[in-house]
């Protein structure tokens, strides 16, 4: 049996809150949802964190508070608008300035609408492609060429179950989280050889307020308990009828950054609980 590498040289293996500590992560829609976990998650791995969301100086103040006293890191808040692309360059300019670089790149924020697509404006549209898709695309431009000068960086799109599988009535999201998985391909090959990966997580139906709220009312119509209420919403979709956990998707983003990643790039990870596989 072999040896780790750790192990034959008697120093023990390098632990991903030792690799991470004091890097910067920037994770756009982390004020609530599956962004807030990840943005939990790399703080409590060492991270200084900058968190974006939607203006609300009352939560902004809470969660920037609550960063400081449970993980004792640096936060910066961004309520900045997705859709202008000055804006987005306002959010991530000002966090290298002051961090040096953004060394984990989480591209989380969306929107979703559901209509037929003949009933979908065509402001509705753009505003899809301009937060789902387009955002992705300038912070990645921004950030890069600093990961690139330090020799490392980690970039992580998060897809959806819907970029790899249809679904009618959301010809936004499904379009936008397909071209998402595009996008870390391509941007995968770019980077090879830089010390910076590009990766994508696609996570079936997670805990996020839009999902609990459903849910919620399920047991208060239906006088389902909490996990019939989940079996039902998931009716012939995740095969588990259970809602994935935010804090597993975290872990799992979490990962892709720690010192036995370095060879993943260009890669699809679904976490939807053997959906894509029935």
């Amino acid at each position: 049996m072999g040896l780790n590498r750790a192990e034959g040289s008697g120093q023990r293996a390098e632990r991903p809150e030792d690799s991470l500590r004091g890097r910067c992560a920037l994770i756009t829609g982390s004020t609530q949802g599956l962004g807030l976990a990840a943005a939990k998650a790399f703080a409590a791995a060492g991270c200084h964190v900058v968190i974006h969301g939607l203006p609300d100086p009352e939560r902004f103040a809470a969660l920037k508070m609550e960063f400081s006293l449970w993980h004792g890191v640096e936060t910066m808040i961004a309520g900045v608008d997705l859709r202008d692309p000055d804006e987005i360059e306002g959010m991530v300019s000002p966090a290298i300035r002051r961090f040096g670089a953004i060394d984990i790149l989480v591209n989380n924020a969306v929107v979703r609408h559901v209509a037929p697509i003949e009933d979908l404006s065509p402001e509705t549209w753009n505003e899809s492609l301009a937060v789902n898709l387009s955002a992705a695309f300038h912070t990645i431009r921004h950030a890069l060429p600093k990961m690139k000068e330090r020799g490392w960086g980690r970039i992580i799109n998060i897809s959806s179950i819907y970029g790899q599988r249809g679904a009618a009535n959301r010809v936004g999201y499904v379009t936008t989280k397909t071209a998402l998985i595009g996008l870390t391909r391509a941007v995968a090959l770019e980077v090879v050889g830089t010390g910076v990966t590009c990766n994508a997580v696609c996570p079936g139906t997670t805990e996020t307020p839009v999902h609990e709220a459903a849910i919620d009312t399920l047991m208060k119509n239906d006088g389902l308990s909490r996990a019939d209420a989940e079996k039902k919403f998931l009716a012939g979709k995740q095969p588990t009828g259970r809602i994935i956990s935010a804090h597993d998707v975290a872990a799992m983003l979490v990962f892709l950054c720690g010192p036995t990643s370095n060879d993943i790039n260009g890669s699809i990870f679904p976490i939807d609980a053997g959906w894509s596989s029935s």
